[in-house]
């Protein structure tokens, strides 16, 4: 039996609107259960507190306990491998941490595509690094230890928490647009690195503020820039890398993401969320207190940013000939 054509478009047009309703309602119930947070990384560090934080915020908010479940290990790719292969449901999120843009260079061979295979969710915050030398090291300004490098080529050590880590992609970054030489020792950790500068066995070293802010400011240890475009309130009076060396920007950018295909509706609602926590005035003295600044926008805000820091630490590993460990 032929339908008439007005009834027949009238029939089609209903059914086309099915799945955008359905995902729409779904969006509207959503959670109707728990929802995992994975972490990367062991507990305690600056990714746990933040899916912590957020997992509170939203669990308050949206009326389901969002879990913070930590899968460490093989440089961070466990994690993020687990939260690629979990269904897109908006069920299981991802704390994106900096291994997003450096891994995709740094292994040559990964079972999974950062960009292609995660969707992102929102930004968290943005975290300067903060280049700090030991005090018998006879510079006190970024020029002074440039010039001081390239005096002494490969006599002064460069600590890192480990191969491929912000601390060490940031001070290869430094080397690559200053010409210097120093010598990369990676430790296993930033609590050690830390340990090896105080006690003079490494003279150069990029942390993030939150481990080193005690020791700065007990004057342990000298701090010649932070790393970010802008300075950092929590030493206003300590300049930029990029002050003396145009261009130069490094720091940690955490955020959120989710697996591909997860419904842009789900997306949306996180992403409204997230940023309500981020303008909240708790949360933004929190995250001052772990050394940060709120990295408020769209999921395509932080998916550019994720971009533009792959294509950054891409060249920086090719330059360097970094290898994982």
């Amino acid at each position: 039996m032929k339908l008439p054509r007005r009834r027949f478009l009238h029939v089609a047009a209903v059914a086309a609107a099915l799945p955008a309703v359905s995902r729409s309602a779904w969006a509207q119930t959503y959670p109707a259960r728990p929802v995992r947070i994975i972490v990367a990384t062991g507990p305690a560090g600056a990714p746990d507190i933040l899916a912590r934080l957020v997992g509170q915020w939203l669990s308050e908010r949206l009326g389901q306990q969002f879990v913070t479940e930590n899968r460490p290990g093989g440089g961070n790719n466990i994690g993020t491998e687990a939260v690629v292969r979990a269904p897109p449901d908006g069920y299981t999120l991802l704390l994106v941490d900096p291994s997003a843009s450096i891994n995709a260079t740094l292994y040559d061979k990964l079972n999974f595509n950062f960009i292609r295979d995660i969707a992102t969710v929102a930004g968290l915050v943005r975290m300067p690094l903060v280049m700090v030398v030991h005090p018998s090291v006879p510079a006190t300004t970024v020029p002074a230890l440039i010039a001081y490098a390239k005096a002494n080529p490969g006599r002064i050590n460069m600590a890192s928490p480990g191969i491929g880590t912000p601390g060490h992609v940031a001070g290869e970054l430094f080397k690559m647009m200053t010409g210097t030489e120093m010598v990369h020792v990676p430790y296993r950790g930033g609590g050690p690195a830390l340990t090896g500068l105080i006690g003079g066995q490494v003279q150069v070293f990029f942390p993030s503020t939150s481990l080193s802010i005690e020791q700065i400011r007990a004057g342990r240890l000298r701090a010649l820039a932070v790393t970010t475009a802008a300075r950092w309130d929590g030493l206003p009076d300590i300049q930029t890398v990029g002050e003396f060396v145009p261009g130069y920007e490094a720091s940690i950018a955490l955020g959120v993401g989710a697996p591909k295909r997860t419904p842009v509706e789900i997306i949306d609602k996180l992403n409204r969320e997230i940023n309500a926590a981020l303008a909240d005035p708790k949360v933004k003295t929190r995250l001052a207190d772990l050394g940060g600044t709120p990295l408020a926008g769209s999921s395509a805000d932080f998916a550019r940013l994720i971009a533009d820091e792959t294509e950054k630490w891409g060249k920086v590993i090719k330059f360097a000939g970094i290898k994982p460990e």
